[in-house]
Protein backbone atom coordinates (compact mmCIF):
# COMPACT_ATOMS: atom_id res chain seq x y z
CA UNK A 1 0.00 0.00 0.00
CA UNK A 2 3.20 2.06 0.44
CA UNK A 3 4.16 1.67 -3.11
CA UNK A 4 0.81 2.75 -4.40
CA UNK A 5 0.42 5.89 -1.97
CA UNK A 6 3.44 6.89 -3.97
CA UNK A 7 2.12 6.69 -6.68
CA UNK A 8 -1.29 8.10 -6.08
CA UNK A 9 1.46 11.54 -4.27
CA UNK A 10 3.36 11.42 -7.54
CA UNK A 11 -0.16 11.40 -10.15
CA UNK A 12 -1.30 14.19 -7.81
CA UNK A 13 -3.98 12.19 -6.07
CA UNK A 14 -4.62 14.02 -2.75
CA UNK A 15 -4.96 11.93 0.71
CA UNK A 16 -8.60 10.92 1.19
CA UNK A 17 -10.47 10.78 -2.03
CA UNK A 18 -13.06 8.36 -2.72
CA UNK A 19 -11.40 5.62 -4.89
CA UNK A 20 -14.72 4.26 -6.30
CA UNK A 21 -15.45 7.75 -7.51
CA UNK A 22 -12.46 7.84 -8.71
CA UNK A 23 -12.51 4.24 -10.17
CA UNK A 24 -15.98 4.49 -11.63
CA UNK A 25 -14.87 8.47 -13.43
CA UNK A 26 -11.55 6.95 -14.93
CA UNK A 27 -13.43 3.49 -16.11
CA UNK A 28 -15.98 5.18 -17.58
CA UNK A 29 -14.19 7.92 -19.64
CA UNK A 30 -11.77 5.04 -20.48
CA UNK A 31 -14.79 3.42 -22.08
CA UNK A 32 -16.00 6.70 -23.88
CA UNK A 33 -12.46 6.45 -25.63
CA UNK A 34 -12.72 2.81 -26.84
CA UNK A 35 -16.31 3.45 -28.06
CA UNK A 36 -15.33 6.71 -29.58
CA UNK A 37 -12.39 5.04 -31.53
CA UNK A 38 -14.23 1.82 -32.20
CA UNK A 39 -17.12 3.63 -33.67
CA UNK A 40 -16.45 5.26 -36.96
CA UNK A 41 -17.16 2.95 -40.56
CA UNK A 42 -14.82 4.96 -42.84
CA UNK A 43 -15.68 5.27 -46.64
CA UNK A 44 -12.65 6.70 -48.54
CA UNK A 45 -12.89 7.75 -52.67
CA UNK A 46 -9.72 9.49 -52.63
CA UNK A 47 -10.07 12.66 -52.35
CA UNK A 48 -13.53 12.57 -49.93
CA UNK A 49 -14.04 11.10 -46.75
CA UNK A 50 -17.66 9.77 -45.34
CA UNK A 51 -19.06 8.26 -41.90
CA UNK A 52 -20.94 5.62 -40.50
CA UNK A 53 -21.26 4.22 -36.88
CA UNK A 54 -20.75 0.94 -36.45
CA UNK A 55 -23.11 1.08 -33.21
CA UNK A 56 -25.99 1.70 -35.86
CA UNK A 57 -25.90 -2.05 -36.79
CA UNK A 58 -28.96 -3.89 -35.89
CA UNK A 59 -29.32 -5.06 -32.31
CA UNK A 60 -26.50 -3.01 -32.00
CA UNK A 61 -28.25 -0.40 -29.54
CA UNK A 62 -28.29 -2.70 -26.80
CA UNK A 63 -24.92 -2.18 -25.70
CA UNK A 64 -25.57 1.54 -25.54
CA UNK A 65 -27.47 1.10 -22.29
CA UNK A 66 -24.32 0.07 -20.63
CA UNK A 67 -22.10 1.96 -22.80
CA UNK A 68 -23.65 5.22 -22.34
CA UNK A 69 -22.10 6.16 -19.50
CA UNK A 70 -22.03 10.05 -19.63
CA UNK A 71 -24.71 9.79 -16.43
CA UNK A 72 -21.86 7.97 -14.65
CA UNK A 73 -19.32 11.05 -14.94
CA UNK A 74 -21.74 13.75 -14.48
CA UNK A 75 -23.17 11.72 -11.39
CA UNK A 76 -19.25 11.08 -10.07
CA UNK A 77 -18.59 15.17 -10.94
CA UNK A 78 -21.12 16.05 -8.32
CA UNK A 79 -20.66 14.18 -6.17
CA UNK A 80 -16.83 15.09 -6.18
CA UNK A 81 -17.66 18.29 -6.43
CA UNK A 82 -19.57 18.25 -2.99
CA UNK A 83 -16.74 16.68 -1.33
CA UNK A 84 -14.19 19.32 -2.35
CA UNK A 85 -16.28 21.84 -2.01
CA UNK A 86 -17.50 20.53 1.65
CA UNK A 87 -13.20 21.10 1.99
CA UNK A 88 -13.16 24.62 0.99
CA UNK A 89 -16.57 26.36 1.79
CA UNK A 90 -15.83 29.25 0.52
CA UNK A 91 -17.60 29.24 -2.96
CA UNK A 92 -15.96 32.14 -5.32
CA UNK A 93 -12.24 30.51 -4.21
CA UNK A 94 -13.92 27.20 -5.39
CA UNK A 95 -15.34 28.08 -8.20
CA UNK A 96 -12.14 29.60 -9.59
CA UNK A 97 -10.15 26.50 -8.51
CA UNK A 98 -12.65 24.32 -10.73
CA UNK A 99 -12.95 26.87 -13.46
CA UNK A 100 -9.01 26.70 -13.50
CA UNK A 101 -8.53 22.70 -13.42
CA UNK A 102 -11.78 22.32 -16.28
CA UNK A 103 -10.48 24.95 -18.36
CA UNK A 104 -6.81 25.46 -18.10
CA UNK A 105 -6.23 21.85 -20.22
CA UNK A 106 -8.17 22.93 -23.06
CA UNK A 107 -5.20 25.82 -23.66
CA UNK A 108 -3.19 22.80 -25.12
CA UNK A 109 -5.89 21.91 -27.79
CA UNK A 110 -6.65 25.53 -28.68
CA UNK A 111 -2.98 25.71 -29.53
CA UNK A 112 -2.45 23.19 -31.91
CA UNK A 113 -5.39 22.73 -33.76
CA UNK A 114 -6.17 26.81 -34.23
CA UNK A 115 -3.28 26.59 -36.57
CA UNK A 116 -3.47 23.18 -37.41
CA UNK A 117 -6.20 22.52 -40.73
CA UNK A 118 -5.00 25.90 -41.92
CA UNK A 119 -1.08 23.99 -42.24
CA UNK A 120 -2.21 20.62 -43.63
CA UNK A 121 -4.26 22.21 -46.39
CA UNK A 122 -1.57 24.40 -47.14
CA UNK A 123 1.11 20.98 -46.95
CA UNK A 124 -1.05 19.65 -49.50
CA UNK A 125 -4.03 17.38 -47.53
CA UNK A 126 -7.32 17.21 -49.00
CA UNK A 127 -9.62 19.93 -47.61
CA UNK A 128 -12.74 18.37 -47.11
CA UNK A 129 -11.11 15.36 -44.69
CA UNK A 130 -9.09 18.49 -43.06
CA UNK A 131 -12.42 20.02 -42.77
CA UNK A 132 -14.18 17.10 -40.82
CA UNK A 133 -11.34 16.82 -38.31
CA UNK A 134 -11.21 20.16 -37.71
CA UNK A 135 -15.06 20.19 -37.12
CA UNK A 136 -14.92 16.69 -34.92
CA UNK A 137 -12.28 17.53 -32.30
CA UNK A 138 -13.66 20.06 -30.80
CA UNK A 139 -17.12 18.57 -30.41
CA UNK A 140 -16.20 17.57 -26.90
CA UNK A 141 -16.38 20.60 -25.86
CA UNK A 142 -19.75 20.43 -25.21
CA UNK A 143 -19.00 18.36 -21.90
CA UNK A 144 -16.70 21.00 -20.54
CA UNK A 145 -19.50 23.96 -21.29
CA UNK A 146 -21.91 21.41 -19.50
CA UNK A 147 -19.48 20.91 -16.43
CA UNK A 148 -18.75 24.69 -16.53
CA UNK A 149 -22.61 25.38 -15.67
CA UNK A 150 -22.76 22.67 -13.40
CA UNK A 151 -19.84 23.82 -11.31
CA UNK A 152 -21.26 27.15 -10.99
CA UNK A 153 -24.67 25.41 -9.59
CA UNK A 154 -22.87 23.02 -7.33
CA UNK A 155 -22.51 25.50 -4.40
CA UNK A 156 -26.48 26.55 -4.68
CA UNK A 157 -27.45 22.99 -5.63
CA UNK A 158 -25.68 21.86 -2.67
CA UNK A 159 -27.43 24.22 -0.16
CA UNK A 160 -31.06 23.11 -1.92
CA UNK A 161 -29.90 19.38 -0.80
CA UNK A 162 -29.15 20.34 2.64
CA UNK A 163 -32.49 21.95 3.26
CA UNK A 164 -34.73 19.35 0.95
CA UNK A 165 -33.05 16.13 0.78
CA UNK A 166 -33.87 13.96 -2.84
CA UNK A 167 -36.98 16.68 -3.41
CA UNK A 168 -34.78 18.53 -5.07
CA UNK A 169 -35.26 15.84 -7.97
CA UNK A 170 -38.49 16.63 -8.55
CA UNK A 171 -38.98 19.65 -10.21
CA UNK A 172 -36.08 19.12 -12.47
CA UNK A 173 -37.58 15.31 -13.92
CA UNK A 174 -41.10 16.97 -13.86
CA UNK A 175 -39.47 20.33 -16.23
CA UNK A 176 -37.12 17.46 -18.03
CA UNK A 177 -40.02 15.72 -19.01
CA UNK A 178 -42.31 18.63 -19.80
CA UNK A 179 -39.37 19.88 -22.33
CA UNK A 180 -39.41 16.46 -24.81
CA UNK A 181 -42.98 17.06 -24.60
CA UNK A 182 -42.67 20.15 -25.99
CA UNK A 183 -39.75 18.89 -28.25
CA UNK A 184 -41.92 16.39 -29.85
CA UNK A 185 -44.76 18.42 -30.29
CA UNK A 186 -42.58 20.45 -32.92
CA UNK A 187 -40.83 23.02 -30.90
CA UNK A 188 -37.87 24.13 -32.38
CA UNK A 189 -34.48 24.19 -29.99
CA UNK A 190 -36.55 23.52 -26.97
CA UNK A 191 -35.18 20.29 -26.45
CA UNK A 192 -31.79 21.69 -25.30
CA UNK A 193 -33.10 23.34 -22.32
CA UNK A 194 -32.46 19.42 -21.31
CA UNK A 195 -28.60 20.20 -21.23
CA UNK A 196 -29.57 22.01 -18.37
CA UNK A 197 -32.20 19.83 -16.49
CA UNK A 198 -31.66 15.99 -17.45
CA UNK A 199 -27.68 16.78 -16.39
CA UNK A 200 -28.29 18.46 -13.32
CA UNK A 201 -30.86 15.91 -12.09
CA UNK A 202 -27.76 13.40 -12.41
CA UNK A 203 -25.62 15.52 -10.68
CA UNK A 204 -27.92 16.10 -8.19
CA UNK A 205 -27.41 11.90 -7.32
CA UNK A 206 -23.71 12.74 -7.06
CA UNK A 207 -24.91 15.59 -4.71
CA UNK A 208 -27.13 13.35 -2.93
CA UNK A 209 -24.59 10.43 -2.60
CA UNK A 210 -21.38 12.79 -1.32
CA UNK A 211 -23.99 13.62 1.52
CA UNK A 212 -24.70 9.64 2.60
CA UNK A 213 -27.62 9.97 1.31
CA UNK A 214 -27.16 6.30 -0.26
CA UNK A 215 -25.41 4.97 2.54
CA UNK A 216 -28.19 2.58 3.77
CA UNK A 217 -28.81 1.35 -0.07
CA UNK A 218 -26.86 -1.48 -0.32
CA UNK A 219 -27.34 -5.29 -1.39
CA UNK A 220 -30.90 -5.93 -2.48
CA UNK A 221 -32.38 -2.65 -2.12
CA UNK A 222 -29.93 -1.35 -4.78
CA UNK A 223 -30.63 -3.65 -6.93
CA UNK A 224 -34.48 -3.00 -6.81
CA UNK A 225 -33.45 0.76 -7.94
CA UNK A 226 -31.21 -0.43 -10.50
CA UNK A 227 -34.21 -2.44 -11.92
CA UNK A 228 -36.67 -0.07 -11.55
CA UNK A 229 -34.29 2.27 -13.58
CA UNK A 230 -33.92 0.00 -16.11
CA UNK A 231 -38.00 -0.85 -16.74
CA UNK A 232 -38.62 3.11 -16.31
CA UNK A 233 -35.86 3.57 -19.49
CA UNK A 234 -37.67 0.55 -21.11
CA UNK A 235 -40.93 1.63 -20.64
CA UNK A 236 -39.86 5.07 -22.40
CA UNK A 237 -38.67 3.27 -24.77
CA UNK A 238 -41.49 1.05 -25.73
CA UNK A 239 -44.19 3.55 -25.11
CA UNK A 240 -43.09 6.67 -25.74
CA UNK A 241 -41.54 8.65 -28.91
CA UNK A 242 -37.85 7.91 -27.06
CA UNK A 243 -35.23 5.98 -29.45
CA UNK A 244 -33.76 2.44 -28.55
CA UNK A 245 -30.54 3.72 -28.59
CA UNK A 246 -28.80 5.71 -26.09
CA UNK A 247 -26.89 7.55 -27.92
CA UNK A 248 -27.27 9.62 -31.35
CA UNK A 249 -27.36 7.44 -34.89
CA UNK A 250 -26.14 9.36 -38.11
CA UNK A 251 -29.24 9.92 -39.98
CA UNK A 252 -31.97 9.03 -37.05
CA UNK A 253 -34.48 12.00 -36.97
CA UNK A 254 -34.42 11.89 -33.03
CA UNK A 255 -31.27 11.78 -30.51
CA UNK A 256 -31.52 10.50 -26.62
CA UNK A 257 -27.64 12.30 -26.06
CA UNK A 258 -27.97 15.76 -28.53
CA UNK A 259 -30.49 16.94 -26.68
CA UNK A 260 -30.76 14.59 -23.59
CA UNK A 261 -34.22 13.36 -22.93
CA UNK A 262 -35.55 11.91 -19.55
CA UNK A 263 -34.26 8.51 -20.89
CA UNK A 264 -31.13 9.76 -19.73
CA UNK A 265 -32.67 10.41 -16.06
CA UNK A 266 -33.75 6.85 -15.76
CA UNK A 267 -30.96 5.25 -17.29
CA UNK A 268 -28.59 7.63 -14.75
CA UNK A 269 -31.17 5.39 -11.51
CA UNK A 270 -30.53 2.11 -13.66
CA UNK A 271 -26.57 2.78 -13.33
CA UNK A 272 -26.46 4.62 -9.88
CA UNK A 273 -28.36 1.59 -8.29
CA UNK A 274 -25.95 -0.92 -10.16
CA UNK A 275 -23.22 1.60 -8.64
CA UNK A 276 -24.47 0.97 -4.85
CA UNK A 277 -25.31 -2.87 -5.66
CA UNK A 278 -21.76 -3.73 -6.62
CA UNK A 279 -19.78 -1.04 -4.31
CA UNK A 280 -18.16 -3.63 -2.02
CA UNK A 281 -16.52 -5.04 -5.07
CA UNK A 282 -15.44 -1.89 -6.20
CA UNK A 283 -14.17 -0.96 -3.37
CA UNK A 284 -12.26 -3.96 -3.36
CA UNK A 285 -11.11 -3.71 -7.15
CA UNK A 286 -9.93 -0.03 -6.30
CA UNK A 287 -7.69 -1.23 -3.52
CA UNK A 288 -5.83 -3.84 -5.73
CA UNK A 289 -2.55 -2.66 -6.55
CA UNK A 290 -2.32 -2.90 -10.48
CA UNK A 291 -6.10 -1.23 -10.53
CA UNK A 292 -5.01 1.62 -8.23
CA UNK A 293 -1.41 2.23 -9.71
CA UNK A 294 -3.75 2.68 -12.93
CA UNK A 295 -6.19 5.03 -11.30
CA UNK A 296 -3.85 6.79 -9.30
CA UNK A 297 -2.03 7.90 -12.93
CA UNK A 298 -5.32 8.27 -15.25
CA UNK A 299 -7.58 10.13 -12.76
CA UNK A 300 -5.92 13.21 -12.16
CA UNK A 301 -5.37 13.19 -16.12
CA UNK A 302 -8.82 12.21 -17.08
CA UNK A 303 -10.01 15.63 -18.99
CA UNK A 304 -6.59 15.46 -21.04
CA UNK A 305 -7.52 11.89 -22.12
CA UNK A 306 -10.82 13.48 -22.91
CA UNK A 307 -9.62 16.18 -25.00
CA UNK A 308 -7.01 14.54 -26.80
CA UNK A 309 -8.23 11.26 -27.30
CA UNK A 310 -10.57 12.63 -30.55
CA UNK A 311 -6.69 13.70 -31.78
CA UNK A 312 -5.43 9.92 -31.93
CA UNK A 313 -8.37 9.04 -33.64
CA UNK A 314 -8.07 11.72 -36.43
CA UNK A 315 -4.28 10.67 -36.70
CA UNK A 316 -5.17 7.25 -37.20
CA UNK A 317 -8.08 7.87 -39.74
CA UNK A 318 -5.65 9.95 -41.75
CA UNK A 319 -2.99 7.29 -41.50
CA UNK A 320 -5.29 4.88 -43.13
CA UNK A 321 -7.43 6.60 -45.66
CA UNK A 322 -4.43 9.37 -46.56
CA UNK A 323 -1.56 7.36 -46.39
CA UNK A 324 -2.53 3.88 -46.97
CA UNK A 325 -5.77 4.79 -49.17
CA UNK A 326 -7.91 2.08 -47.41
CA UNK A 327 -11.07 1.98 -45.69
CA UNK A 328 -12.39 0.40 -42.34
CA UNK A 329 -13.49 -2.99 -42.41
CA UNK A 330 -17.22 -3.99 -42.49
CA UNK A 331 -18.55 -3.56 -38.54
CA UNK A 332 -18.59 -6.89 -36.52
CA UNK A 333 -17.17 -8.66 -39.80
CA UNK A 334 -14.06 -11.36 -39.12
CA UNK A 335 -11.82 -8.21 -39.66
CA UNK A 336 -13.11 -5.42 -37.98
CA UNK A 337 -12.85 -7.90 -34.85
CA UNK A 338 -9.81 -9.10 -35.85
CA UNK A 339 -8.07 -5.92 -36.15
CA UNK A 340 -10.18 -4.00 -33.30
CA UNK A 341 -7.73 -4.92 -31.22
CA UNK A 342 -4.63 -3.65 -32.74
CA UNK A 343 -6.60 -0.27 -33.84
CA UNK A 344 -6.96 0.58 -30.42
CA UNK A 345 -3.56 -0.61 -29.28
CA UNK A 346 -2.09 1.82 -32.11
CA UNK A 347 -4.29 5.13 -31.07
CA UNK A 348 -3.46 3.89 -27.60
CA UNK A 349 -0.38 4.54 -27.90
CA UNK A 350 -0.18 8.03 -30.01
CA UNK A 351 -2.88 9.15 -26.81
CA UNK A 352 0.08 8.22 -24.50
CA UNK A 353 1.91 10.07 -26.29
CA UNK A 354 -0.19 12.96 -26.19
CA UNK A 355 -1.11 12.90 -22.73
CA UNK A 356 2.75 12.94 -21.62
CA UNK A 357 3.38 16.01 -23.97
CA UNK A 358 -0.14 18.06 -22.44
CA UNK A 359 -1.05 16.58 -19.45
CA UNK A 360 0.72 18.88 -17.38
CA UNK A 361 -1.47 21.46 -17.31
CA UNK A 362 -4.10 19.72 -15.48
CA UNK A 363 -2.08 17.93 -13.22
CA UNK A 364 -0.08 21.19 -12.05
CA UNK A 365 -3.35 23.31 -12.44
CA UNK A 366 -4.23 22.61 -8.64
CA UNK A 367 -2.69 25.86 -7.20
CA UNK A 368 -5.02 28.07 -5.68
CA UNK A 369 -6.06 30.68 -7.85
CA UNK A 370 -6.83 34.20 -6.36
CA UNK A 371 -10.59 34.58 -5.95
CA UNK A 372 -11.77 37.48 -8.40
CA UNK A 373 -14.86 39.29 -7.51
CA UNK A 374 -18.40 37.80 -8.14
CA UNK A 375 -18.75 39.60 -11.16
CA UNK A 376 -15.62 39.14 -13.00
CA UNK A 377 -15.87 35.75 -11.93
CA UNK A 378 -19.31 35.25 -13.40
CA UNK A 379 -18.32 37.08 -16.37
CA UNK A 380 -15.29 34.83 -16.81
CA UNK A 381 -17.06 31.54 -16.43
CA UNK A 382 -19.81 32.89 -19.31
CA UNK A 383 -16.89 33.80 -21.78
CA UNK A 384 -15.59 30.35 -20.78
CA UNK A 385 -18.26 28.80 -21.51
CA UNK A 386 -19.40 30.69 -24.56
CA UNK A 387 -16.56 30.57 -26.56
CA UNK A 388 -15.97 26.52 -25.81
CA UNK A 389 -19.67 26.31 -27.28
CA UNK A 390 -18.39 28.38 -30.28
CA UNK A 391 -15.43 26.15 -30.77
CA UNK A 392 -17.90 22.90 -30.49
CA UNK A 393 -20.51 24.60 -32.89
CA UNK A 394 -18.05 25.91 -35.28
CA UNK A 395 -15.12 23.83 -35.35
CA UNK A 396 -11.13 24.73 -35.58
CA UNK A 397 -12.05 26.77 -39.23
CA UNK A 398 -8.65 26.56 -41.48
CA UNK A 399 -9.98 30.34 -41.79
CA UNK A 400 -8.63 30.67 -38.38
CA UNK A 401 -10.85 34.20 -37.52
CA UNK A 402 -13.16 32.91 -36.04
CA UNK A 403 -11.75 29.91 -33.78
CA UNK A 404 -9.52 32.73 -32.58
CA UNK A 405 -12.38 34.86 -31.34
CA UNK A 406 -13.67 31.91 -29.87
CA UNK A 407 -10.43 31.35 -28.38
CA UNK A 408 -9.95 34.70 -27.27
CA UNK A 409 -13.31 34.30 -25.12
CA UNK A 410 -11.86 31.50 -23.29
CA UNK A 411 -8.56 33.03 -22.56
CA UNK A 412 -9.93 36.23 -21.29
CA UNK A 413 -12.53 34.17 -19.25
CA UNK A 414 -9.73 31.82 -18.21
CA UNK A 415 -8.07 35.43 -17.04
CA UNK A 416 -11.00 36.85 -14.78
CA UNK A 417 -12.27 33.83 -13.23
CA UNK A 418 -8.65 32.95 -12.18
CA UNK A 419 -7.35 36.85 -11.02
CA UNK A 420 -4.90 36.66 -13.17
CA UNK A 421 -6.39 40.27 -14.60
CA UNK A 422 -6.80 41.62 -11.40
CA UNK A 423 -3.21 40.27 -9.90
CA UNK A 424 -1.47 42.58 -13.22
CA UNK A 425 -3.69 45.50 -12.55
CA UNK A 426 -2.41 45.31 -8.90
CA UNK A 427 1.18 44.93 -9.82
CA UNK A 428 1.24 47.59 -11.68
CA UNK A 429 -0.28 49.78 -9.25
CA UNK A 430 2.14 48.93 -6.38
CA UNK A 431 4.63 49.39 -9.11
CA UNK A 432 3.49 53.11 -9.69
CA UNK A 433 3.25 53.74 -6.51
Amino acid sequence: MAVIERVRERAGTPPGRDTVLDLVRSGAIALVVVQHWLMPVVLWNGSEVSFGNALAAPGAWVWTWIGQVMPLVFFAAGAAGAISLRRRPEPRAWLAARVQRLVLPVFALIAVWVPLPALLVALGLPAQPVDVAAAAVPQLLWFLVVQLILVALTPLMTAAHARFGLAVLVPLVLAAAAVDGLRFAGVPMVGYLNALFVWVAVHQLGIAYAHGTFARLTGMRAGLVALAGLLATGALVTFGPYPASMIGMPGAPVSNLSPPTLCLVTLAVFQLGALLALRPLLVRAAAAPRVARAVAVLAPRTMTVFLWHMTALVAGLGVLTLLLGSETPDPWGPLWLAGAPLWVAALFAVLVGLVRLFGNLETRSTAKPEAPPAPLLAIGMVLCAGGMLGLAARGFDASLLEPLAWSAAVVLGYALVTGRLGARRSARRSVRA
